[in-house]
């Protein structure tokens, strides 16, 4: 399963009750915050996600309203006596900028912290439930992508049916893998008796503040779920352009041309009270489009 939940949709100031960008990715039983901007910890309460569930924080770039948020919730949660670790993926001079709020308040945090400093694209966290790469963004500053994709075995065992053979537990990684199992005997009890087919992976992309770049294409093929920023109409083109954002339409032939099977759209200029015209514009390049709306918790 993946879900990801909107904390944050509107991009460099408050309005019209949209917050600054902020989502919480969940795969399976991992909870992982993309982007921290001010007013995330009351977003987390106010949509009851624990912040006891996110031990991952991804920052995108260090623009204020994508991290602003994040000190807060660093000494929030040691208020709140966390003990599990915490990583922090980010731009390299983040770290200082962690440590220098930390000290000049004389904090001591109650759980350890991680600093994971981006350097190179490519695969920054991998285990055996998912994997994360980075990608670069084309921003005013230093900006970065994500790519979540999880891991299964090709099989899953049928519960059902396994207790009707003698097969150890042992052999169990095997058999999701497809193998056949042997018994002492010489008996074959053949793979599709005990397991059945896997739901296939899921897969999510996060684009935060970019102008449009095609090279993006390639590195979003295909994904599940593709968020891409759409800070501006397209009448704002220009202005879209002059300042590394991108328009709808701009969005929406990314995901055309990536064959990706949802996008949602988001970062929206606070210029603009209703949104109805991003999504009209949007969808007449590429059809399955939704706007990322506060507290929508979007599911594949």
């Amino acid at each position: 399963m993946l879900s990801l939940t909107i904390l944050g949709n509107n991009s460099a100031i408050p309005a019209f009750g949209r917050n600054p960008t902020a989502q919480v990715l969940q795969l399976q039983d991992d909870y992982f915050l993309i982007d921290c901007g001010e007013g995330t910890q009351s977003q987390l309460s106010k949509y009851k996600i624990r912040r006891s569930k996110i031990n991952c924080i991804f920052i995108s770039h260090l623009h204020g309203d994508h991290y602003f948020g994040l000190i807060g919730l660093l000494t929030s949660m040691s208020l709140l006596s966390r003990t599990q670790d915490l990583h922090i993926y980010g731009p390299a001079q983040l770290e200082q900028i962690i440590n220098i709020q930390l000290e000049v308040a004389d904090t001591k945090l109650s759980y350890s912290l991680f600093f994971h400093a981006i350097h190179t694209p490519g695969v920054i966290l991998d285990d055996n439930k998912f994997s994360v790469r980075i990608f670069p963004l084309q921003h005013r500053i230093e900006c970065w992508g994500f790519l979540f994709r999880q891991k299964k075995k090709p099989r899953s065992i049928d519960p059902n049916k396994i207790k009707n053979y003698e097969i150890p537990a042992s052999f169990y990684g095997k058999l999701q893998n497809g193998e056949d199992y042997t018994t002492q005997k010489g008996n074959t009890i053949h793979n599709d008796l005990v397991t059945m087919a896997n739901s296939p992976c899921k897969s999510y992309a996060y684009c935060a503040d970019t102008i449009y770049d095609e090279g993006l294409v390639e590195i979003v093929q295909g994904v599940d779920i593709l968020y891409h920023e759409t800070t501006y109409l397209n009448a704002s083109a220009d202005k879209a352009a002059a300042r590394y954002h991108c328009t709808t339409s701009q969005a929406g032939s990314i995901a055309l041309k990536a064959g990706v099977k949802k996008l949602i759209i988001g970062h929206f200029s606070s210029r603009y009270e209703h949104l109805d015209d991003f999504l009209t514009e949007t969808t007449a390049v590429f059809k399955n489009t939704e706007l990322s709306r506060e507290g929508t918790c979007y599911f594949t």
